[in-house]
């Protein structure tokens, strides 16, 4: 079986890649990042084809402060189809036939219309929820904070849609996306549930959490979407003497007046960090808490119990599909600061509350099998689909 991929970037692609290769599945890896940044991705350089030219300028606008904006926001639209047409070329000229095509939503449009065509299979990859389902719960709570919202070129929507139909599984990393689609019509039987791994020889404790402070963590984007308003409000609620949250990760322009609204008291902003102080932060953090509004699977939880840390999420954060509540951590409703107060009240003052949770979070994802076990749930699904019925009944 030979597998391809498309992917703006890296996001878990690059995960998958490895995955694949071990199955001795990769074909080759399409990306719209240049080989100088992949090269980190420690995938041999046979397997990865790049599509720089756009998406390199765009990530030097943003380096200047000029993306996005209005005079750059169709540019996106112009970099999925220049990639998508560069890409079928190159799909046409392989020396393999492609078995199936795996791509990153909003990818891979005609590229998958031409795999089908050869008899292939199209896999539309989604690591979020149904886009219009996205786009009306973000428009929604940026109303809810008075914040304008830079929408997406409706063009993107209607390219993903139309993904969306013709292809023929569509894969997403938790329940609470699988259920997006659903809402939006999509036919059940068509949505395949794949959680995405954690890197276990990356991530593992190197540290205690101090017995005589209360020290909560957040990674990520400081955006509208990960609900850090909420969670601002829930924290400034908790009574402890030697109470602190850090959030780690870069501030969207937009927060600015958000923040200059809501309650700081005892919160640290530490922007990006290194991956070894990560592992020190989380390891010494009695808690994790991802209070988003819309996200499809956040990874930071698995990471985050890898060393340790039990994790306080809303159930928009397919966190059901990684922990039990009440058992690793906790899963509260979104937009809920009251919910999130009391569960980080409830930790904050009973110590060995926090302990076997930490525990049990470190069990559950060891458990869990890391990458492999996406690795292998992605070859099942290829081996479905892939493998004629009269051979498949053979076996």
């Amino acid at each position: 079986m030979r597998v391809s991929q498309a992917v703006f970037g890296v996001f878990h692609h690059f995960e998958l890649a490895h995955q694949l290769r071990r199955y001795n599945y990769l074909d080759a890896v399409y990306s719209t990042y240049p080989w100088r940044r992949l090269q980190r991705e420690g995938l041999p350089h046979e397997y990865v084809q790049t599509f720089p030219w756009i998406h390199g300028g765009l990530a030097l606008l943003a380096r200047y402060g000029l993306y996005p904006s209005r005079w750059t926001e169709g540019l996106d639209y112009w970099n999925a189809l220049a990639f998508d047409t560069w890409m079928t070329r190159r799909i046409a000229r392989s020396k393999h036939h492609c078995d199936a095509l795996i791509a990153i939503s909003g990818a891979g449009l005609t590229a998958g219309q031409f795999v089908q065509s050869r008899g292939g299979k199209y896999i539309c990859d989604r690591g979020s929820t149904h886009a219009r389902y996205r786009g009306r719960v973000m428009q929604e709570e940026y109303d809810r904070w008075n914040i304008p919202l830079e929408t997406e070129d409706p063009r993107d929507t209607e390219r993903e849609e139309r993904q969306y139909a013709m292809a023929d599984a569509i894969t997403v990393p938790s329940n609470f996306a699988a259920r997006s689609f659903i809402a939006e019509g999509i036919p059940a039987k068509k949505i395949q549930i794949i959680p995405y791994g954690v890197r276990l020889d990356a991530f593992r404790p190197v540290a205690t959490p101090p017995p005589d402070e209360f020290q909560v963590i957040f990674i990520g984007q400081i955006s509208l979407h990960k609900g850090i308003p909420y969670l601002l409000e829930a924290f400034a609620r908790v009574r402890h003497p030697r109470k602190r949250l850090r959030l780690i990760g870069s501030v969207l322009r937009e927060m600015k007046p958000v923040l200059a609204k809501l309650p700081t008291g005892q919160v640290e902003m530490l922007g990006t960090v290194p991956k070894n102080k990560l592992l020190e932060y989380l390891s010494r953090s009695h808690v994790l808490v991802l209070p988003s509004i819309d996200e499809g699977f956040g990874m930071v939880q698995g990471e985050a119990m890898a060393c340790g840390c039990p994790v306080l999420a809303t159930s928009n954060s397919g966190a059901e599909n990684l922990f039990s509540d009440g058992v690793e951590g906790f899963i509260v409703p979104p937009r809920d600061a009251v919910a999130l107060a009391d569960r980080l009240q409830q930790l904050a003052d009973d110590p060995a509350l926090q302990q076997r949770m930490s525990a049990a979070a470190l069990d559950r994802v060891q458990h869990l099998g890391g990458w492999n076990s996406y690795g292998d749930r992605w070859a099942d699904l290829l081996q479905r689909f892939c493998t004629p019925e009269k051979e498949r009944n053979k076996l």
